[in-house]
């Protein structure tokens, strides 16, 4: 398959699956903490990655282990927890929303730490993002005075880390197959996370039920939201570029709001005008001469 028609399959499934991703936190938090989700989030994952793809990191180069360990802090490990965190106050269609920033931020961080050219056109993006995310966050906060909107941070932060992923893998990791990515980054984590889960008081609330059901979800979201996900979503850098791989951020916000929809979130009309500046920015952001 060409890769111009493969690139945008794969923009589409991830765009469903990282957009049911949002609903599925929300769920594996009725019966989980935030550290105690990241950690089986990232740990059901590395388990499954390590049964498919163990022998790709014997061919792993030496070299190579540094840049794995960066894009799993700043790829995986980071935002996981982040977005635990911030959903605990917030709507999950909001955080969904928030990711679209993602883009923009790869804009910057890639020309400012990576030396990657941009055009006056992206600029004027980016600056419309900032301004569709301020609007959104300052009504968020007036609309639902019961949530803490400061928490919108959280995504806000973990955006910048997944552009940050991007243009690490680019730069550093494009000759490595996205199966060896995958699975080396969640090895990387393996450990720290199933440190974290055991000083999280875990085995206090293993056996109640609403935990079994919150882990199921969390199951679902480790495999396939991330795991396979992560594996789509490396070789679709791979074969185009850091603004159009993160710009899968376009779709993620409508699936996620239609999850929202379903279980009972809504969206002001004020805020729904701050998501469309924030992909209109997003848009501007991603066009090329």
């Amino acid at each position: 398959m060409q890769s111009k028609h493969l690139k945008w399959y794969l923009l589409a499934i991830l765009s469903l699956t990282w957009g049911s991703s949002f609903i599925l936190i929300k769920r594996g938090l009725v019966g989980l903490s935030a550290f105690q989700l990241g950690s089986l989030r990232i740990i059901f994952c590395a388990l499954f990655l390590l049964l498919i793809g163990f022998s790709t990191l014997r061919r792993m180069p030496k070299e190579k282990w540094k840049y794995l360990a960066l894009t799993a802090l700043f790829g995986t490990f980071l935002p996981v927890y982040l977005f635990s965190i911030a959903q605990t106050e917030i709507h999950s269609s909001i955080s969904a929303i928030l990711n679209s920033l993602t883009p923009l931020g790869t804009l910057i961080i890639g020309a400012a730490v990576f030396g990657v050219s941009f055009q006056r056109r992206q600029l004027f993006g980016v600056l419309i993002g900032l301004v569709g995310c301020a609007l959104l966050i300052f009504k968020g906060a007036i609309d639902n005075p019961n949530q803490n909107y400061y928490y919108t941070l959280y995504v806000v932060v973990a955006a910048l880390c997944y552009s940050v992923n991007v243009n690490l893998i680019k730069k550093h990791l494009s000759d490595v197959s996205p199966l060896a990515i995958t699975t080396g980054n969640f090895a990387v984590l393996l450990l720290p996370t199933t440190l974290i889960l055991f000083l999280s008081d875990f085995a206090s609330i293993a056996m109640l039920p609403q935990t079994h059901q919150a882990m199921l979800y969390v199951l679902v979201l480790g495999i396939v939201g991330t795991g396979l996900a992560s594996i789509l979503f490396f070789k679709l850098i791979h074969i185009s570029s850091p603004i159009f791989a993160s710009s899968v951020t376009y779709m993620i916000p409508i699936v996620a709001f239609g999850w929202g929809l379903f279980d009972g979130e809504s969206l002001s009309a004020l805020q729904m005008l701050g998501a469309a500046i924030i992909l209109l920015g997003v848009y501007f952001s991603s066009l090329k001469r």
